[in-house]
């Protein structure tokens, strides 16, 4: 198979694999041209944006992103717009959600999880004094960097302090059931600050118990827990932890700490260094404003993908193993991840035709384009229809990596699939001698996992930012 001639770019950005998927959304790996810096860019495809009345909410989630720069906040670096598409280039972040991190080894150690929850409070006070308010935090959008230090992703749903109305309230219903603050399923109005520092407790709270505080398969019941704060903290937490989550989960938004309170609370305080850092004076909305035009001095050039498999270079495949480790690249699943990924011999097409023949039977719609497929679920599960995607790129003329991850859906319900999946793939996927050894081992770390991730149900029944009537 020939290489491609020509790599997809995006004005100076060569685009990559696809990292993420959203409704409105695709987030791609690219690297810039000129610096060698790899990048994730958030694509949006306009006509979808003003069918769905959403140029406002994408104007404000990436005014937020440039006004707020904070080491424990996802940087933004630039915006662009062709014809047909908004591309947002953000910076990239490796070491994955801190979700997963709690579903693969369960709860943290107070020490570990008081670091995370510093960093946590701190960009999150930066945020609300620059009037700037999440309204959707939670562990799924709290990313880790290389080195292991917290970063806050997805603005989507945050507000401005100038969008408060007269009575100095908030009264846009938003976020995930879980972890929302029981004043805003009120509908009574709210203010953004300690909506979030509820999330933050929530947050928390998982953390230290590897589970959910308010968790409830009936929507409405759920509801009622998170009103009353009805939870119970495990018996292996300290007193200081104890006190603090239940100051921080106080029902009543008047009567719950504050911030500063927080941050003179003994346990916080406990090893905190707060970070320094320094801003860039002034923030430059014009581009945005230019996204939505159409004149032709405002669109930045694009080059069409090839019709055949993406070629990966040495710096691709870095950029894809967690933490520069290369030994993690074509292992089996190691925990309970939202993506796998395997290589093989066979060329693309079979590959293709070899995976839809076993997504098939397990009652998989199939969507084909080039080389990559998007399978979505005829039957409703837990959260919806379970989406996976799936690429193939070429390391070599006669090799082969097949990336599959969830899109959409439960995770627990992806790995269940991923189990038939690859029983249907034996023959597909390539083994070296120290793979054959390994996979008895493996699938017992597998069962575990799935075992645990039932038992701890950490995975709530609407895991989903919505929009709650």
């Amino acid at each position: 198979m020939n290489q491609p001639k020509v790599k997809r770019r995006v004005g100076k950005y060569e685009l990559g694999r696809t990292i993420g998927e959203g409704t409105f959304a695709k987030v791609k790996f690219a690297r810039n041209s000129e610096t060698g810096e790899p990048v994730a860019i958030k694509i949006f495809d306009k006509e979808k944006v003003l069918k769905h009345k959403m140029v406002e909410q994408i104007e404000r989630e990436i005014g937020t992103m440039k006004l707020i720069q904070h080491p424990n906040v996802v940087q933004l670096y630039e915006v662009m717009g062709s014809k047909t598409k908004i591309f947002i280039v953000l910076e990239f972040v490796t070491g994955g959600e801190l979700f997963d991190r709690i579903v693969n080894h369960g709860r943290m150690r107070e020490d570990e999880a008081r670091s995370y929850f510093q960093q946590l409070i701190h960009a999150v006070d930066y945020c609300h004094s620059r009037g700037v308010y999440h309204r959707d935090l939670k562990l799924e959008n709290l990313l880790l960097d290389v080195y292991g230090r917290l970063k806050i992703s997805d603005f989507g749903l945050s507000a401005f302090s100038r969008q408060v109305r007269e009575d100095g309230l908030l009264h846009t219903s938003c976020g995930t059931p879980n972890y929302v603050a029981p004043e805003v399923l009120n509908d009574q109005g709210y203010d953004g600050a300690t909506a979030d520092l509820w999330s933050c407790g929530v947050i928390l709270f998982v953390l230290l118990a590897g589970y959910l505080p308010f968790d409830d398969s009936n929507l409405m019941n759920l509801y009622k827990k998170i009103s009353a704060a009805e939870f119970t903290c495990p018996p292996w937490l300290s007193f200081g932890a104890v006190k603090l989550i239940a100051q921080i989960l106080d029902p009543n938004p008047m009567t719950r700490i504050t911030i500063p309170e927080i941050m003179e609370d003994a346990w916080f305080k406990k090893n905190y260094k707060p970070p320094v850092f320094y801003e860039k004076e002034g923030t430059n909305l014009d581009d945005v404003h230019a996204l939505f035009k159409d004149s032709e001095e405002h669109h930045v050039s694009e080059k069409k993908e090839e019709q055949q498999p993406i070629a990966m270079n040495a710096f691709d495949l870095i950029s894809m193993s967690k933490g520069l480790k290369l030994d993690n690249l074509f292992d089996a699943e190691h925990g309970f991840k939202r993506e796998t990924r395997f290589t093989s011999r066979c060329p693309a097409n079979e590959i293709v035709s070899k995976i839809e023949k076993a997504a098939k039977p397990l009652g998989f719609d199939i969507h084909k384009k080039n080389f990559k497929m998007l399978l979505e679920k005829v039957k409703v599960g837990r959260k919806g229809n379970l989406n996976v995607a799936t690429e193939i790129f070429q390391v070599a003329p006669s090799l082969h990596m097949v990336e599959v991850r969830k899109a959409k859906g439960d995770t627990l319900e992806f790995h269940m699939f991923l189990k038939n999946l690859s029983a249907s793939l034996e023959d597909v996927v390539w083994k070296t001698e120290e793979d054959m050894q390994e996979t008895k081992a493996i699938r017992v770390r597998e069962h575990n996992s799935i075992a645990f991730m039932a038992a701890s149900k950490i995975a709530s029944p609407s895991n989903h930012s919505i929009a709650i009537s």
